[in-house]
């Protein structure tokens, strides 16, 4: 069950909202939608929906119960269109924004659909809620705003150089954010998340993430790929958690917030090698009959930062938020969904 403290339990239960979750078959946004129904709320799902998303979303279902699905509105639509922003808006309380283009190779194999998706995009899902009269929008933006700052641990005072159309798609987000909370009073709070990982990741696809990748490399008997020589470091979260933060964020009543951004990570450095020897020994101990394999290094790509830790200072005073699920009980949470235990096979 979702850890969020008596007191916010009770204000849902006694003031049930309408939310809006765009991106709602997706990673992150398919865990905010079923955490949101577990929690008695009404919840919008807009989401371009494809043969997987809709695989997802009867997955859902069966998760959830039929009285609690039934809860769930689900709007087929792109959120590069105002018009039909507009319509999954009506008579929503609360967004939780998420939908965009998260891969960083994938920008910078097509820098046009990055800025579209995620910049274009954002200002549709801005001018609905600001037309609708939305109380409040919380974003997904990313780390990888901090560029490659020599400060190991990133705060949300430092203005980093981005390196990649991603990175840079999320700052422009954020200073979009920013100018609708001075110019039309828009309650829009921004997340930089770091790496979130969790069940429901991809595994599949040119750019999907390291640690769904390596469940498949070790599932298939393969050698998992490590970029670099495994000094690089990130600050993983596990989605849970993360699930966490956007609600708390949502349901803040210091408005003071309203504009600016706040990290959403561990706080915690963990370099790839140490990931790996976590992962593989967590794989390994759940499932002793598959063959050992050791890992193979190729060069770093282009763009990837050499380190990203979260200092989350303003989060937790803030927000009251920390992160609960260590990385191991992230990992093995995450290893069982994988290998077919939640019948998620094939998707973290």
């Amino acid at each position: 069950m979702l850890q969020l403290g008596d007191a916010v339990r009770q204000r849902l239960e006694q003031r049930p909202c309408r939310w809006l979750v765009t991106g709602a078959a997706g990673f992150i946004g398919s865990h905010l939608v079923e955490a949101l129904l577990g929690l008695g709320q009404t919840v919008v799902g807009l989401d371009n929906c494809s043969g997987a998303a809709l695989a997802k979303l009867d997955r859902m279902r069966h998760r959830v119960g039929e009285d609690a699905f039934g809860r769930l509105t689900i709007v087929n639509g792109d959120i590069r269109d105002l018009q039909c922003c507009r319509q999954a808006m009506d008579g929503v309380n609360l967004v939780l924004h998420q939908a965009a283009l998260v891969s960083v190779p994938a920008s910078l194999a097509d820098p046009v659909a990055c800025h579209a998706n995620n910049v274009t995009g954002f200002c549709m899902v801005l001018e609905a809620a600001r037309q609708a009269g939305v109380r409040r929008v919380v974003y997904a933006s990313s780390s990888a705003v901090y560029g490659d700052d020599s400060v190991l641990a990133k705060d949300e005072t430092m203005a980093g150089q981005p390196r990649t159309p991603y990175a840079l798609s999320k700052v422009v987000n954020e200073h979009y954010a920013a100018t609708y909370a001075r110019c039309y009073n828009q309650d829009v709070v921004g997340l930089r998340y770091f790496n979130v990982y969790g069940p429901r990741q991809t595994a599949t696809g040119a750019y999907a993430a390291v640690i769904p990748l390596w469940f498949a490399a070790l599932f298939q008997g393969q050698e998992p790929v490590i970029y670099g020589d495994g000094s690089a470091t990130r600050d993983f979260c596990f989605v849970q958690d993360v699930v966490r933060a956007n609600i708390l964020a949502a349901l803040l009543e210091n408005v003071a917030l309203a504009g600016e951004v706040v990290n959403v990570g561990s706080g915690r450095s963990v370099s790839l090698l140490e990931l790996y020897a976590a992962l593989s020994e967590t794989v390994y101990a759940l499932y002793p009959d598959l063959p050992r394999v050791s890992p193979r290094h190729l060069p770093p790509r282009a763009g990837d930062l050499q380190h990203s830790l979260a200092d989350m200072t303003k989060t937790q005073q803030t927000l009251g938020f920390m992160p609960e699920v260590s990385l191991r009980q992230g990992l093995a949470v995450s290893a069982r969904a994988y290998f077919g235990e939640e019948g998620t096979t094939g998707n973290v």
